[in-house]
């Protein structure tokens, strides 16, 4: 593999470093607490290509690959883990679940207004009782004719309520039986379909996560993606890609706080010298930097074998386990180095400490991943 950045990268890099500075920082900590979706960031990272990274020019994306688009997720994170969060969850599993498994019809009347930025997209496989279990799902899909009935509940879905379209996953056989999930694309002005309770989070507080609640929604068969009872097979298909996501948040997440500890352990004085001539700040800064460095390795080797159409589930769950537990450690380390002054809001590492948590939880908690490992080792 070749270590050094593309020429692609490293533009995007660049970019996004001056777009967060003049559009994500200056607001970051008002999102935070009143917990504020800023819709128009996401205009504006549409009309930079961001929001539809890995989607082919001919439906209005960006066509990059994977490489280009961990370096998108990180370097957002790198500032604000929210608007990562949500750029992440729109590029990798909404648009991407309908550019992978929906008919052609449905790509050419979602997807450029997904990869401009024009609408948002929301993605609902979560329910209150049925995390890990998603094979027991109680939102159901009935037939009637050429349309649907769909009745139930959706919890823990970013842009449940902002969003203009969500890819929802419905039972449509018996729990638990074989192939008894189906994948729906549903606009959000549909009747019997609403937004409910927006969660009061600990962290991604400017990320939207809201309940979906369907009572008696009627759609056509004809926003079904992909055929009935594939809907799990696709899921596990768009997560393997999601958690490679999920692990470039948590890596720009981690480099966000590494670096304010590395500036700030230079600045702050205590006995007449820089903190950062202590070994034990040195030491906590040298396993930051190396466990940091492991995590991106992990991760682009998942995206490699992705690019290559190889099978990245293994990869990319021990990429989103152990990047997600570096971005904790980290966190928590900074906000060690800083002290007092870093469980205060006056400085960064306090949101990247909370930001970091959800990143052990989302897409796969880190339980689930070693699940996935170990089954796929022991095949």
């Amino acid at each position: 593999m070749n270590f050094a950045p593309t020429e692609m990268q490293s533009q995007i890099t660049d970019m996004i470093r001056d777009f967060a500075e003049k559009n994500i920082r200056p607001n970051m900590m008002v999102w935070d607490e009143t917990q504020e979706f800023p819709v128009e960031v996401f205009r504006k990272l549409g009309e930079l290509g961001l929001m539809g990274v890995l989607i082919p020019a001919e439906y209005g994306g960006s066509g990059l690959s994977y490489f280009e688009y961990i370096t998108v997720v990180s370097e957002i994170a790198k500032v604000c883990g929210s608007i990562g969060l949500s750029v992440a969850a729109h590029n990798s599993l909404c648009t991407n679940h309908i550019y992978k498994f929906g008919s052609e019809e449905i790509k050419k009347k979602y997807i450029p207004k997904l990869a401009s930025g024009e609408w948002i997209g929301a993605w609902g496989l979560t329910e209150a009782n049925t995390g890990s279990d998603a094979g027991n799902m109680k939102c159901v899909a009935t037939k009637d004719g050429d349309e649907w009935i769909i009745n139930g509940t959706k919890n823990w879905i970013t842009h449940g309520k902002s969003g203009d379209v969500a890819v929802v996953l419905c039972r449509t056989g018996e729990p638990r039986s074989k192939d008894n999930v189906t994948a729906f694309a549903i606009e959000r002005n549909t009747p019997g379909f609403t937004a409910g309770k927006k969660e009061n989070k600990l962290g991604m507080r400017a990320s939207e996560t809201t309940e979906l609640i369907f009572d008696n929604c009627r759609i056509s068969d004809a926003q079904r993606l992909g055929e009935v009872g594939e809907g799990f097979k696709q899921a596990m298909k768009i997560l393997d890609g999601g958690r490679i996501s999920i692990a470039a948040l948590a890596l720009g997440i981690a480099k966000g706080a590494y670096e304010a500890s590395v500036k700030y352990a230079k600045e702050r004085e205590q006995f007449d010298q820089p903190i950062a001539n202590f070994q034990a700040i040195q030491w906590k800064l040298a396993d930051m930097a190396t466990q940091i460095e492991t995590a991106e390795l992990l991760i682009y080797q998942a995206a490699d074998l992705i690019i290559r159409g190889e099978k990245v589930t293994q990869q990319s769950a021990i990429a989103k386990y152990y990047a997600s537990e570096v971005s904790v450690k980290v966190a928590t380390d900074a906000v060690q180095i800083f002290g007092g002054y870093g469980y205060t809001k006056d400085f960064p590492v306090e949101k990247y400490y909370r930001d970091s948590k959800l990143c052990t939880i989302g897409e796969g908690t880190s339980e689930i991943q070693k699940l996935v490992i170990a089954r796929e080792i022991l095949k």
